[in-house]
């Protein structure tokens, strides 16, 4: 790649992680939490969100802080109106925990190093495993991770598993993705949080391809192996409910 073209990469990467940085937590920044955050060098940081100031895509609020500009609601529209599962998906959703007993039920796609969050149905359960829309949570845990991992090389599970603080996991978690591809289905036990599980199954798409994982997750204490027993059937009908569905990504429309 030419050196002006590596640069203009860089700097789109670094532009998108600087907008990575506001969320539900902090929906404004500073310069200086901004440099602090990315590391870079406070010019660095200025010239980036002055460019993104002129594409709409940050808003000087005038007090030092920066927001999300006005030119990211087109983007958030488009967003909703392709991910937003249709009813009936919502429905299958809501079944799956109906019949679970009340445990939250989630719906993740793979996004690079990460799955995330699509949709969710929260459960009725007062103790439930809460992940947000939209939200992040590393691929290299969790029974949703096996499920979309299943389809993947060895290569591409030693990358992922290369970011988690565990010795010799690209081995293990290579075991349970293949193991989940034979089962058409995984659980796991607090790899990413102690006492908390989750059970999954896939969802693909009309060609056949693995698009997402649909799961269950709660506290360990009620995810014994007698109950993932009793989850499985619903779990995996549901999956192929949402398969024949074909809605992922707004494909369903």
């Amino acid at each position: 790649m030419p050196e002006s073209d590596a640069g203009g990469v860089r700097s789109v990467q670094r532009a998108v992680e600087l907008l990575a940085l506001y969320d539900a937590e902090h929906p404004s920044r500073t310069v200086r939490e901004l440099v602090d955050a990315t590391g870079l060098a406070k010019t660095t940081v200025v010239r980036l969100v002055h460019t993104l100031e002129r594409c709409g895509l940050l808003w000087s609020r005038g007090d030092g802080h920066t927001v999300p500009g006005p030119g990211l609601l087109h983007w958030a529209e488009l967003a909703r109106s392709t991910w937003q599962l249709p009813e009936s998906a919502l429905a299958v959703m809501k079944q799956l925990s109906e019949a679970s007993d009340g445990e939250a039920v989630h719906l993740y796609v793979r996004q690079q190093q990460a799955r995330v969050c699509i949709a969710r149905h929260e459960g009725a359960r007062t103790l439930r495993h809460v992940v947000r829309v939209g939200q992040e949570m590393p691929l290299w845990s969790g029974a949703a991770s096996h499920v979309l991992l299943s389809r993947a090389e060895q290569a591409d599970v030693a990358e992922v598993a290369a970011a988690a603080p565990h010795e010799d996991w690209a081995t293990v978690l290579w075991e349970r993705a293949q193991k989940a591809a034979v089962a058409g289905w995984a659980v796991s036990h607090g790899e990413r949080e102690a006492g908390v599980s989750g059970v999954a199954a896939p969802v693909f798409d009309k060609a056949g391809r693995l698009t997402a994982a649909l799961a269950l997750g709660g506290p360990t204490t009620r995810f014994t192996d007698e109950a993932v027993a009793g989850f499985v059937p619903a779990l995996t009908a549901a999956a192929r409910d949402l398969t024949a569905l074909d809605c992922i990504g707004g494909t369903a429309r």
